[in-house]
């Protein structure tokens, strides 16, 4: 091997590598047309999604007037999100708009909610999160207003699917001070509870956020009811709440008691019901993906070439 140097090999294979991934990246850019986007089949299966997801909201009462708003990822690049003053019980394909990460208005008539800022953080923040809603359901919101975080381990459910229950301060809704307000909690939170205001959430669809907020919600009231009839609540014991906390890291979701995991947060892997669609943007590799492929393909070169002497 005196012939070949081993950095030098490394340092070609990984110039050769990035250059690859960066004409991806760039090919890709180049190939999202907004507006092919934004009529795509995959972006109109989407659009019904929220429509469903927002009479939902609407039906269980945790949107009202024309509070709360949704959005999903639709590529690398674009949001597709519900308009500014709506109710979301009334909502049609026409009044959602696309927006690029920048918050600038691609596609659509009706002006895009001016809470999208917070989505956006959110999205620029997690790469896992696909879709967000932003909503006002009555016991959760209760617990915002109170700034009272629910006490835990209590219910399987909430442990697997929300975890410990984070809450932002407040700021002004709409501004970009109140979008960042979650921005210490949400990548090991998917739902968040907002000072004075409502509670946010996240997961790889549209639907399955919306099942956060019914989680979270349902488990607030039952806290609030239990609490009156026995002050002090009996907590889930530690090491059943370890097996809770294994079937979440098996599928994904994100928790403060997995965040000394690096590969414990991943794209949430649960089963999508009633039609929810996921709009998956190509993923772009890691870091130490990128040093693993070229410590392979550098012994590869290694033993080519010395297989020539």
């Amino acid at each position: 091997m005196e012939k070949f140097d081993q950095n030098q090999i490394s340092s070609i294979v990984r110039r050769a590598v990035l250059e690859c991934l960066a004409t991806q990246r760039s090919q890709q850019a180049q190939a999202e047309d907004p507006l092919e986007i934004f009529n795509s089949p995959e972006a109109n299966a989407l659009k019904e999604e929220i429509l469903r997801v927002g009479r939902k909201l609407w039906k269980r009462q945790y949107v009202d007037g024309n509070g709360g708003n949704i959005s999903v990822r639709l590529s690398p690049h674009y949001v597709l999100c519900t308009p500014t003053l709506c109710s979301k019980g009334d909502l049609c394909r026409e009044d959602l708009s696309l927006v690029d990460l920048d918050n600038y208005q691609i596609c659509g008539d009706r002006p895009q909610t001016s809470e999208i800022l917070l989505h956006l953080e959110i999205y620029k923040a997690v790469p896992a999160a696909k879709a967000v809603i932003h909503c006002h359901p009555p016991y959760a919101t209760a617990h915002a207003v109170a700034g009272v975080v629910p006490q835990g381990n209590l219910v399987p459910e909430q442990e697997v699917f929300v975890g410990p229950v984070a809450l932002a301060p407040y700021e002004t809704p709409g501004t970009h001070a109140f979008a960042k307000t979650v921005l210490p909690y949400v990548k090991d939170h998917n739902t968040i509870l907002l000072a004075n205001h409502g509670i946010v959430c996240w997961a790889d669809t549209v639907t399955h956020a919306e099942w956060y907020v019914e989680v979270v919600d349902t488990y607030c009231k039952t806290v609030m009811i239990a609490s009156h009839l026995r002050p002090m609540l009996n907590e889930i014991p530690p090491e059943k709440i370890a097996d809770l906390l294994a079937i979440k890291k098996r599928w994904g979701l994100p928790d403060p008691r997995l965040a000394s995991d690096p590969q414990a947060v991943e794209t949430p892997a649960i089963p999508a019901k009633d039609g929810a669609q996921s709009a998956a943007p190509i993923r772009q590799p890691a870091s130490y993906e990128v040093d693993e492929l070229v410590s392979r393909l550098t012994a590869e070169v290694s033993g080519f070439l010395l297989g020539t002497e």
